[in-house]
């Protein structure tokens, strides 16, 4: 396939999880009847982000997989005929659960898995309370619309991350996300941490040559937590090609449907003219291995 339709879903979520998964899902169709193929959601779409604090009946959300989410999710792929990645709480056993991105081939079956590997620990984002890192490794899972590098949210900023996702053979590096700012920030500080937030993701498609998805959530999200001043998501989904050009930016404040085309023989273009897995001097990078170089 050497064009490939994509959609990526970014929206806001409430507390009430049938509604938010039924608007999830009739956005997935509305996606796939303008002609999407490859459709991706934002991390942990079935509902508020609840990392916001540490609550032990939150664990309560989590779900088995294969379970009722990915059953429904799985058979709206399959009647689509879409590939479609998802983002869930997964109870794995009693006491140990992981955040997992869910990639559906386009008959409904799951292809593979993901783990998240990276877990922040900071305020109003509080994972590694809920989620044990990732044990499946930077694995793509391979699809009929391609071999894709799922990464989730945190990955995100890790350059190791996506090389390995591309060492493995990815062809596209997708990133389901869920970053906002504190209410509290300045503009300046917030046009810093989105700037950054996507440069680095540039970085990784110019870096490996090839196309990035990023699929954000959006709206603000109140803190259970009286004192803490909730975040605002701030959306802004985003396509780029494999030397890290824009493809298309979604809105800041607002659910849409994010659809472009990816060029899926660009990456092989340029990376002949920018080889830069060729000259990679693998002899010489063993401290990075080290968590610091004293």
């Amino acid at each position: 396939m050497s064009r490939l339709p994509v959609a990526l879903i970014q929206q806001s979520c409430n507390r009430d999880t049938a509604a938010t998964l039924a608007h999830t899902c009739d956005m997935i169709r509305q996606a796939a009847t303008a002609g999407a193929r490859l459709v991706a959601l934002q991390e942990l779409h079935t509902g508020p982000y609840f990392c916001q604090t540490e609550e032990t009946e939150l664990f309560d959300r989590a779900e088995p997989i294969p379970g009722p989410t990915t059953d429904r999710l799985g058979a709206l792929a399959g009647e689509l005929g879409i590939v479609l990645v998802a983002s869930l709480f997964e109870r794995r056993a009693a006491g140990l659960y992981h955040n997992t991105a869910v990639v559906f081939e386009a008959d409904g079956v799951i292809a593979g898995r993901y783990r998240k590997m990276h877990i922040p620990d900071d305020p109003g984002f509080y994972e590694k309370f809920y989620f044990t890192p990732g044990d499946l490794g930077f694995t793509p899972v391979q699809t009929s619309v391609g071999c894709l590098g799922v990464l989730v949210c945190w990955d995100q900023w890790y350059p190791e991350a996506a090389r390995l996702m591309a060492l493995a053979g990815a062809d596209i590096l997708i990133y389901p996300t869920a970053i906002g700012w504190d209410p509290g920030d300045t503009s300046a500080e917030r046009e810093r941490q989105q700037t950054a937030w996507e440069t680095v993701q540039r970085g990784h498609a110019v870096a490996n040559g090839l196309p990035v998805l990023a699929v954000n959530r959006v709206g603000f999200e109140a803190s259970p937590d009286p004192a803490a001043r909730g975040i605002q998501f701030w959306g802004n989904s985003f396509a780029a090609g494999p030397q890290g050009e824009i493809l298309a930016v979604a809105s800041p404040d607002r659910d849409e449907i994010l659809s472009v085309e990816l060029d899926m023989v660009r990456s092989e273009q340029v990376r002949r003219v920018w080889p830069f897995l060729r000259d990679r001097r693998i002899d010489a990078y063993q401290d990075l291995v080290k968590r610091f170089r004293d």
